[in-house]
């Protein structure tokens, strides 16, 4: 199929999928498992970011919300960019079958957080940039990544996030103080906090996001480029870790119904990318008991299923 062709099944396709979420929202919000029941579904939007630079957006695509967890995969990127492998002395790499803010994994393994996706291994991730980076730009170096990759002149923080982080945050430094015991925090709990908290807060719309992920699709290794071979072995790391952790204890489920790489984060958005071909963001407000966008998951497996878009097979179109 020709790669014209292929777009315009793609737009063809993204339309369809958002008006069939839109019609039959609140049917699959009753299917699923909500973290809260009784909620009217919200609004919904999707993006596809394609490698050769065009973006297919449909419904709330515009629409800004803040990307919480999914920032834990650009501040890994950061942290692997800077120490290399040395990031997996601090944090594992296995699914954690608890939820993310369990402090019973750091228990089991003195300190060290199963993954670096669940709150006690994105911290740690954390640290590790606050060592790795002067006091100017520890704090807003999330923020300047994810501005950079967007596009975008300025980013804003939600302010609800900062203050429940800020304020409500007793948790996630319990942890901190936890791996701090067996050495595995190094830096202030007052600086980790204020960087992690950033990082939750930044405000994105899918349009936006999509393009801020669209590095993560660059896997193609290339042996007689050292510097490019070393990017496309790091993205593929990224994406494995995505694949198995990106949705905690629901990462099993979503690897059967969607089969890609991808992160969420409670503010309702998923980041999901196929390699060498696009970067896909989704957002609706509404929640499963994983922490995952109930819309959202809907809608990356009506795209999956209609594309053939897997790391498991070849697609349909592209």
């Amino acid at each position: 199929m020709t790669q014209p062709r292929a777009n315009d099944d793609l737009h063809r396709i993204i339309a369809e999928i958002a008006q069939e979420i839109s019609e039959n929202a609140a049917e699959i919000e009753r299917a699923a498992d909500a973290k809260k029941e009784g909620l009217a579904p919200g609004d919904f939007g999707i993006a596809v970011a394609l490698t050769g630079g065009e973006i297919i957006s449909a419904g709330a695509a515009r629409t800004a919300f803040p990307l919480q967890s999914i920032a834990k995969v650009f501040a890994l990127e950061l942290a692997l960019c800077a120490i290399g492998d040395n990031v997996f002395k601090r944090v594992g790499r296995e699914p954690s079958g608890d939820p993310f803010n369990s402090i019973v994994d750091l228990e089991r393994t003195c300190g060290i957080p199963r993954n670096p996706f669940v709150n006690a291994g994105a911290l740690a991730v954390v640290d590790i940039l606050v060592e790795q980076l002067d006091d100017k730009s520890q704090a807003g170096a999330v923020v300047e990544f994810v501005q950079h990759h967007a596009g975008l002149t300025s980013i804003d923080l939600n302010d609800e996030v900062l203050a429940s982080e800020h304020e409500g945050g007793d948790l996630n430094r319990a942890m901190m103080s936890f791996m701090r015991h067996h050495g595995n925090l190094h830096s202030s709990l007052d600086e980790v906090m204020e960087a992690y908290v950033n990082q939750c807060a930044i405000m994105l719309d899918c349009e936006g996001l999509a393009r801020t992920g669209l590095f993560l699709a660059h896997t193609r290794r290339n042996p007689d480029d050292k510097a490019a071979d070393a990017v496309a072995t790091r993205m593929r790391k990224l994406l494995a870790l995505m694949m198995t952790c990106g949705h905690y204890d629901g990462s099993g489920d979503f690897a059967l119904r969607v089969g890609l790489p991808a992160k969420s984060g409670v503010g309702g958005g998923i980041l999901a990318v196929v390699p060498e071909t696009a970067a896909i963001s989704v957002w609706s407000p509404n929640l499963d008991q994983h922490g995952n966008s109930m819309l959202g998951v809907r809608a990356l497996e009506m795209l999956a299923h209609r594309t053939g878009w897997s790391v498991f097979g070849p697609p349909m179109i592209g």
